[in-house]
């Protein structure tokens, strides 16, 4: 086979869609939306990868479904159809969504409360299959030692965490400030007693 066949051959196989535009487009669209009523229901947890087999899940992911996104087209531009109709149906439902919040607010679920004035939500972990170690891991991932040291922890729908340090009452701040006080005034005196003597 001359060169210049084979040539012409590749730039065919780069740039001649294997199967019809409208289908290049209505596959990714298809894609996204299954993809987002799956992630809605199966819930947070995956989006925060809370151990190896999340993380698994997530990567796993888009491998299984890109045959399902470009069928059994290989060509460079049955690849970037696709990838505009993702981008431009990402677009339109955010954009979307911003304009109805009520609605986004449905789609993305609401946050869920796993640690209220310090108590830990059993029925708020478990509805997120969340056990009590990787609770700990997390908060020890945002810098907390123990769960004494947490006041309120909330799982955002985008599997974000939210948590807050407990602070201490007001009777310990006082207590603290007034000894700071003491401390100041007996170096103080000390001073005076050294200048003096």
């Amino acid at each position: 086979m001359p060169q210049w066949i084979a040539t012409g051959s590749m730039w065919h196989d780069i740039f001649v869609v294997g199967a019809p535009v409208a289908e290049k487009v209505i596959r990714p669209i298809i894609v996204y939306i299954a993809l987002v009523v799956l992630l809605r229901t199966f819930g947070k947890r995956e989006l925060a990868q809370l151990n190896p087999f999340d993380l698994v899940v997530l990567l796993s992911l888009s491998n299984t479904v890109q045959n399902a996104i470009i069928g059994n087209d290989n060509s460079l531009s049955g690849g970037l159809i696709g990838a505009l109709a993702l981008f431009g149906v990402n677009y339109l439902v955010v954009r979307f969504l911003f304009r109805h919040r009520r609605l986004d607010q449905f789609i993305e679920g609401k946050p869920t409360v796993l640690i209220d004035h310090g108590r830990v939500l059993r029925k708020a972990l478990a509805k997120e299959l969340l056990t009590h170690s990787e609770l700990a891991t997390v908060l020890h991932r945002q810098g907390f030692d123990t769960l004494n040291d947490v006041e309120r922890c909330v799982l955002e729908p985008g599997g974000t965490f939210f948590i807050q340090r407990k602070s201490p009452p007001a009777d310990e701040l006082a207590h603290q400030e007034l000894v700071k006080l003491l401390n100041d005034l007996d170096g103080k005196l000390e001073l005076l007693l050294q200048r003096g003597t």
